[in-house]
């Protein structure tokens, strides 16, 4: 039986703690992360992700939340926290949450995915949003080719190196490898010490020396807490998965043994396996068709020169692949005005079955449509290469399976994973040594058990003292 001198002495306690962490979205799921840390009287979010996992129950295809609702729809689902001081007044309109200034110091985004960055949309735009000089280009790129609109933030932009101060809180933010450019872990100097948030890493793309780099500061600080991402925290992998440069080692193999067409797919904003697949059409002599979408994104990039992007409008490499709408005639007019900036790179279905030896094309799932149209020569190729675990519903492989064996097209997967496995993540954690671990972005936390005593399975918004 609980006493009233044990919750007085527990109320007494946590009055005299200065560091708390409160956990609103990856808790026992792939994504969503938003975490709360308050340290005395500055708070702030790392991260403000979408959840997939949560938002798949009650919505899906044409069935979404309405835009004109705000966040009731959200609040009616609890897909979001009822947080006062949290968000846009427009938002709040038809929700029973009175609308309140901002009680929130700042949002710092680890990296441009939607799972950690796509609920930014319903912040009060009153709320600072730090992410990385790259992230805020993937925002304005999303943001001109989608019907997405994240609102007018003040964003400030950050590179490693930079320290940023909110109040009396110091937050480093530190680059980490990734399957999407841009991408941080932060280490938060409190008033109690380093927490440190690795955001999501991998020690096995093109730049792993930046996850190693990462790993060596955050032992350095010798932090209190590491918030840990956990994706590939499982009991035995579902598929393989290679490194980035296995995937182009691989996918050259097969381009190279063939005269047919190479499709190939992977996750738009993943800009490794876009130089992946770039270098293997340049290596085997073809081009690379990709979409306006892309090509946009690309144009974006290219000023970023530590990217070393090609520029889709100069280099020779590169081709646009552009569908039919509304006329059918390829007109200039059929296309939205900032799709009409790369036509004179312009490349159709005609033009992609006449010269299928001589390409490889970037074609999505949502795009299968167009091999009606360019009629793919029997035993052509395709590389199904996602990064990202909820992609692959099991409805929409087979129905990809099902248009791949139509055209008699031959099915690859070659798969470089944007997360560590479970033995670099064991490695990571135990060389950091943090003196407390909250698993997040995972979906069986109590793995993470076998790595430390420290461990803190959390739970969905309760506060933690760090």
């Amino acid at each position: 039986m609980i006493k009233l001198w044990d919750i007085v002495n527990e109320e007494v306690r946590m009055a005299k703690q200065k560091t708390f962490l409160t956990f609103y979205g990856g808790v026992n799921e792939i994504g969503g992360n938003k975490v709360l840390l308050e340290d005395k009287k500055v708070r702030i979010f790392l991260d403000f992700g979408q959840s997939f996992t949560m938002s798949a129950e009650y919505f899906t295809g044409w069935l979404e939340p309405r835009p004109i609702n705000g966040l009731g729809d959200y609040f009616e689902f609890n897909l979001l926290p009822k947080i006062k001081g949290v968000y846009g007044k427009e938002q709040l309109a038809f929700t029973d949450v009175p609308y309140t200034k901002p009680k929130i110091d700042a949002v710092f985004l680890s990296h441009a995915h939607v799972d950690h960055m796509g609920h930014i949309l319903f912040l009060d735009e009153k709320i600072p949003v730090h992410c990385g000089y790259g992230t805020k280009m993937f925002i304005e790129s999303m943001e001109k080719t989608g019907s997405v609109n994240f609102g007018e933030h003040q964003y400030n932009s950050f590179r490693t190196g930079r320290k940023i101060k909110i109040g009396h809180l110091v937050v480093e933010p530190i680059h980490v490898d990734h399957s999407i450019s841009a991408s941080y872990g932060f280490i938060i100097h409190t008033s109690e010490g380093p927490v440190v948030y690795t955001g999501d890493l991998r020690a096995h793309g093109p730049r792993k020396e930046m996850t190693k780099e990462f790993a060596e500061k955050a032992q350095e600080s010798e932090p209190i807490a590491l918030i840990s991402e956990g994706t590939r925290m499982v009991e035995t992998e579902q598929k393989k998965s290679y490194s980035e440069l296995e995937v182009e080692k691989l996918s050259n193999e097969i381009v190279s043994e063939t005269k047919k067409i190479v499709f190939v797919t992977h996750y738009g904003r993943d800009t490794d396996r876009f130089r992946t697949f770039y270098n293997v059409a340049k290596n085997n002599n073809r081009k690379i068709v990709i979409s306006p979408k892309t090509a946009h994104l690309l144009s974006k990039l290219v000023e970023d020169k530590r990217l070393h992007l090609p520029d889709p409008m100069k280099d020779e490499n590169i081709l646009v692949y552009y569908k039919r709408k509304k006329t059918g005639g390829f007109l200039e007019t059929d296309y939205y005005v900032w799709e009409r900036k790369f036509m004179e790179k312009m490349v159709n279905y005609k033009f992609v079955h006449e010269h299928q030896s001589e390409l490889v094309m970037n074609l999505d799932f949502y795009q299968f449509a167009e091999l009606i149209d360019i009629k793919p020569d029997p035993g052509s190729h395709f590389i199904y290469s996602m990064s990202e675990p909820y992609s692959e519903e099991d409805i929409e492989d087979e129905v990809m399976h099902n248009w791949l064996n139509h055209f008699k097209i031959k099915f690859h997967q070659l798969h470089a994973s944007g997360h560590m496995n479970r033995s670099q993540l064991t490695g990571l954690i135990n060389y950091i040594k943090p003196k407390q671990i909250f698993p997040i972005h995972v979906e069986n936390p109590k793995l993470f058990k076998a790595i430390s005593k420290t461990v803190q399975l959390v739970k969905y918004g309760k506060k933690y003292r760090v």
